[in-house]
């Protein structure tokens, strides 16, 4: 018997985690699809899917590490059939602007639930601001210099809690499934821009420094990182951040009526919550 429960996969991630939390305290029962949930998920073991599926009338869809892993099309494929099959009413995917693979997983899933009954809803993102506080940038910054292979690109980057907003709202039916919803933040800023507003708002000095491709890379594969990991770093800084993302989107206002969080607010609130304390 379907239920109301919602199921999110990789429920412990920046957005997984926030869509997770508004929809328990709006009162509905939340399944956190993980390697240490119960029952536990994980995307290279199929025999956990429909154990997960079971009972579960939506999905939120998060794909690790990232959607631009070529072969991701035919998994997330896989996966919307196996959710069909167990009868989940509505599948949200996130994925990610301007990369190739990332819109071929978008096509894959809603060619994989035609014709099924099982809807489909697609939150496309920009570069979440959260990287900067709560990922791999996070270390940089509190040690006051980030290191990075980015120019004078600008990104618009969009918070994790305006991603959480838009996939709750698709998924508890507040706006109708089969759309894409390509969110960005209400103004581009480029990597030295972006930490200048994390430096005003922390009140001390954080210096960006620019760092070729080949590089950073080399100084990643020195800390040990797999190849798999630095090659998608590398994809992000030297593929997708080529201006192809610049434009802002209007996917927030457009599902939630209301403008997107700027940059210099979540600056703001990230510093006052210690997130970028330095280092004892």
């Amino acid at each position: 018997m379907i239920e109301n429960t919602i199921l999110v996969i990789g429920g412990t991630g920046k957005t997984g985690r926030r869509v997770a939390d508004r929809l328990t305290a709006a009162g509905v029962p939340v399944r956190v699809g993980s390697r240490s949930g119960s029952p536990r998920f994980d995307w290279h073991d199929r025999a956990t899917w429909a154990p997960a599926f079971a009972g579960v009338r939506a999905a939120y869809v998060t794909f690790y590490p990232d959607l631009a892993v070529p072969g991701s099309p035919a998994l997330i494929a896989e996966l919307a059939r196996a959710a069909a099959s167990a009868g989940v009413e509505h599948l949200v995917l996130l994925s990610g602007r301007g990369e190739e693979e990332a819109q071929a997983s978008e096509r894959a899933l809603a060619d994989a639930v035609a014709g099924t009954g099982t809807a489909w809803s697609v939150v496309r993102a920009s570069w979440f601001m959260q990287n900067f506080s709560e990922a791999f940038m996070a270390d940089g910054v509190r040690e006051g210099t980030l290191v990075l292979p980015a120019g004078d690109v600008p990104e618009p980057f969009v918070d994790c809690d305006d991603i959480a907003d838009v996939a709750v709202a698709a998924l508890t039916g507040a706006i109708p499934p089969g759309q894409v919803h390509e969110v960005t933040g209400p103004r581009a800023l480029t990597f030295a821009e972006a930490v200048q507003e994390i430096a005003k708002a922390a009140g001390r000095e954080v210096t960006f420094v620019p760092v070729p491709l080949d590089a950073y890379a080399a100084e990643l594969r020195g800390f040990g990182l797999p190849d798999d990991e630095i090659e998608l770093i590398t994809y992000l800084f030297g593929e997708v951040l080529d201006g192809r993302n610049v434009a802002v989107a209007p996917g927030v206002r457009a599902a939630l009526g209301r403008e997107p969080r700027d940059f210099a607010d979540y600056a703001r609130t990230a510093a006052a919550g210690g997130a970028w304390a330095p280092p004892a």
